[in-house]
């Protein structure tokens, strides 16, 4: 079968699975960092980070360079979680359950991609009915916390996730290093 896309010809390879070579005649370039293949639902419950009273989240990648980060959030309690702003646009996908803003009539549920342009405040909610949410985020640089009036009370970047993450791995076992893998 020949599939046909960007007009470049591509072959369907499956059937020669077995006599492909397990490396790239391209060579990586000796300064790229390592890829990262991890499980991102992990079976040890240790790898999630204590954020809150019934919130966590995974750290994924941590980009240093480009201050942002991905991160599994996972909620398994009700009400509101953050009032916050970011300076950068976030990307997220709802895995399982279901959130919302208080600033918008819509309800992200499980499957459900959003977008978050920068400059927004945004109050999270998770219902009462919804038992757990896990949700993928993509930010871009950080989490600037504020209160009702929009008067700053805090923030949240890389460096303090990965401030969190040394202190939680080392508390629970793993030992600070253990968050090297996601940095980036």
């Amino acid at each position: 079968m020949l599939i046909v896309g960007r007009h470049l010809p591509v072959t369907d390879l499956s059937d020669h699975e077995e006599t492909m070579p397990n490396t790239c005649s391209t060579p990586v370039h000796p300064l790229s960092p390592p890829e990262i293949v991890t499980a991102a639902l992990p079976e040890d419950e240790r790898i999630w980070v204590p954020q809150a009273p019934g919130v966590w989240f995974r750290p994924l990648m941590l980009n240093t360079v480009q201050g942002g980060w991905c991160n599994l959030l996972r909620v398994r309690k009700a009400g509101v979680l953050s009032r916050h702003r970011h300076p950068g646009p976030v990307h997220g996908y709802v895995i399982k359950g279901s959130w919302r803003y208080l600033e918008h009539d819509w309800v992200a549920m499980a499957g459900d991609y959003v977008f978050e342009p920068p400059g927004e405040t945004h109050t999270l909610v998770v219902d009462g009915a919804v038992e757990e949410m896990v949700t993928f985020f993509n930010i871009s640089g950080c989490m600037y916390y504020v209160d009702e009036a929009g008067a700053h009370t805090g923030f949240e970047d890389v460096f303090t996730k990965i401030d969190m993450c040394a202190a939680h791995y080392e508390k629970v076992g793993l030992g600070a290093d253990y968050l090297k893998q996601f940095i980036r």
